[in-house]
């Protein structure tokens, strides 16, 4: 077992790291497949050293191979293991009907599972189905599932969680829920996104030994973000510095009701070490915003032409947070797109670009950020019902972020459980955060935070980068101690701080 790789490979990449590994490597299945089972059974023996009644559901292709090897390995340190076959045992060829056959030494054979009580087991592996799903759960497996669920004990599922989409987290139908997984060779993008994160639980890898030119010859899907790697690219400040050289962060929007959108991501922005920041709003909004936060240097603009010395000025913009839709939004939106600076685009300023068609030539640029959520990639992508639209951006995210990049170029971020931060470059993947940030006003702070960075100075697809990482760590670092429920936006406000100063 190894430290979480960056790299992310599909299932179908990995089963060619496999095929490499096995034929120009040198190393043999078998071989592989005794690996496997040996670290899951040095996981489980680590994580769960109390448990002495074990119960392996093992499907018929190779990750019940390995569900084989862990359970003959459980047999021999005298632990009591029940085996359940799932998929009949005809199917069963190979390395792993070897595997199921050196389980016979030890005085172990599979029984079919038929509706077995679990009640006296201490835990369950998950070796039924991990990569080789192909639509939806058939009806055998789908009842071994939700057994292995109902029965609420502990699970540690083997490279995937039986029923999630090893390419994209989606459920099969229906999946199992692991306390932990082991992934093996290829790190899988779909444990860490959509609802692959909540069903994987605690994610383990190994990469079985094989040599790392094997991974040379794969190009990843995509790469797990890390905070700890990126937040060195944030430069030391020198002795000399004054705020010219750190940036003036526009940021508008706040229409009639909303200002506290504003408000947050202007506070975000000046936390993450912007030098200067400016709000443009309601003029009823603006002398609230000072007495709030007198550092926020907040303008009253009502009409277009007010924006124009505030655009000059800046060397970022945020539009979005709290726009609103109406003529005043539009007007707001149209002057900010015509300017040259970089522009973070969230919020209601989404859902005016996916309206108002006229808008996206002004967009398709290399300096646009923009940072919606599933339903706003839906209304973006043209999908008529957005309720629908989102599931289906959430079925398979990594598509739907190719699909927004095709259409109007730019630095994206698909924001959810594992936030995807994508440009023409490439995919990344933010594994970071938690179910606590769900609340108003996450995405305002997170699009200041962005815009921060850019002001000083590192480009668009690095402060994106950075961006979601430390917001994600921020909301992290506040939920440890008071826990996850109730956490508002303003609270990350000193994680933020203390995050952009890193030791």
């Amino acid at each position: 077992m190894t430290q979480l790789p960056n790299l992310l490979f599909t299932a179908s990449q990995t089963r060619e790291l496999d095929r490499l590994a096995i034929e120009e490597f040198g190393i043999s299945a078998n071989i592989l497949m005794e690996r496997a089972g040996d670290a899951a059974f040095r996981l489980m023996r680590s994580r769960w050293p109390e448990a002495r009644r074990i119960a392996v559901f093992c499907g018929t292709g190779n990750n019940g191979g390995d569900g084989y090897v862990l359970a003959r390995l459980a047999r021999e340190q005298q632990l009591e293991v029940t085996v359940y076959q799932v998929g009949g045992n005809g199917k069963i060829q190979g390395d792993a009907l070897a595997a199921m056959q050196r389980l016979y030494g030890v005085d172990v054979s599979p029984v079919i599972y038929t509706d077995q009580s679990l009640d006296k087991q201490d835990l369950i592996v998950d070796g039924l189905l991990g990569t080789g799903i192909r639509g939806k759960v058939a009806s055998d497996y789908h009842s071994a599932i939700n057994a292995i669920n109902n029965a609420q004990k502990p699970v540690l599922a083997l490279d995937v969680p039986s029923g999630i989409n090893a390419d994209t987290g989606a459920v099969c139908g229906v999946a199992v829920r692991a306390s932990c997984t082991m992934c093996f060779i290829g790190l899988k993008p779909g444990l860490f996104t959509g609802s692959g994160a909540e069903y994987a639980g605690e994610v383990h890898f190994t990469g079985l030994n094989i040599s790392h030119k094997v991974y040379d010859k794969q190009i990843p899907v995509a790469r797990r973000l890390d905070y700890s790697t990126l937040k060195l690219l944030l430069p030391v400040r020198p002795r000399d510095a004054h705020k010219g050289d750190f940036g003036h962060v526009l940021i508008i929007g706040g229409d009639l009701g909303m200002s506290g959108a504003v408000r947050l991501s202007a506070e975000a922005a000046l936390r993450c070490g912007a030098g200067l920041v400016s709000v443009a709003t309601r003029e009823q909004h603006a002398a609230y915003i000072n007495s709030q936060r007198p550092e926020i240097m907040s303008h009253g603009v009502e009409q277009v032409e007010q924006l124009s010395a505030l655009i000059e000025k800046a060397s970022v913009i945020v539009i979005g947070p709290g726009l609103g839709q109406e003529a005043w939004a539009e007007d707001m939106l149209g002057a900010a797109l015509k300017s040259d600076r970089p522009i973070v685009i969230d919020a209601d300023a989404l859902n005016i670009l996916a309206n108002q068609k006229q808008f996206v030539n002004l967009v398709q640029r290399p300096n646009c950020i923009f940072t919606p959520h599933p339903g706003e990639a839906a209304r973006l992508l043209g999908y008529g019902n957005v309720n629908r639209g989102g599931k289906q951006i959430q079925a398979d995210r990594f598509e739907a972020v190719t699909a927004l990049i095709k259409k109007y170029s730019g630095v994206w971020l698909l924001k959810g459980s594992g936030t995807l931060v994508a440009s023409d470059q490439g995919i990344g993947l933010c594994n970071a955060g938690n179910p606590g940030m769900a609340s108003g006003g996450m995405g305002d702070v997170l699009s200041g935070v962005i815009a921060g960075f850019i002001a000083q100075q590192l480009d668009c697809l690095t402060a994106a980068q950075l961006g979601v990482c430390l917001h994600a760590e921020a909301g992290d670092a506040a939920v440890k101690s008071v826990g996850e429920r109730g956490l508002l936006a303003s609270d990350l406000m000193p994680w933020i701080r203390r995050l952009a100063n890193p030791q």
